[in-house]
């Protein structure tokens, strides 16, 4: 289901279906076919998001080896990721202008 791009991986718990999520959204199919709010995102709320003053809630933090990497709400370190822009760290709206802007995604 989630390589057809029906059901969504939740990586929070398992990365098993990562992969197959990244190719259903690469390929466009089922749910990534169209525009919508991932659940992950919907989940953070509109609240917590306008707390921050930001639309876009993806941190893309420099580490400290100058790899660039973003985090997405739900996941492990995301809550201690703060965003320095003066070093070049920024935030982003989707994953795919992140990882279009050459960063990878957070191992957890």
């Amino acid at each position: 289901m989630v390589r057809n791009g029906w059901a969504f991986a939740f990586v929070k718990y398992s990365d098993r279906y990562a992969s197959d999520q990244n190719a259903a959204e690469l390929a466009k199919a089922g749910l990534w076919a169209t525009s919508f709010v991932k659940p992950w995102e919907w989940r953070l709320g509109e609240a917590e998001a306008a707390q921050k003053g930001r639309e876009c809630t993806i941190k893309g933090n420099i580490s400290r080896t100058g790899e660039r990497i973003y985090h997405l709400p739900f996941q492990q370190f995301y809550p201690k990721t703060k965003i320095d822009e003066s070093k070049g760290e920024r935030w982003f709206c989707t994953e795919q202008e992140a990882r279009e802007a050459g960063w990878r995604r957070a191992l957890r």
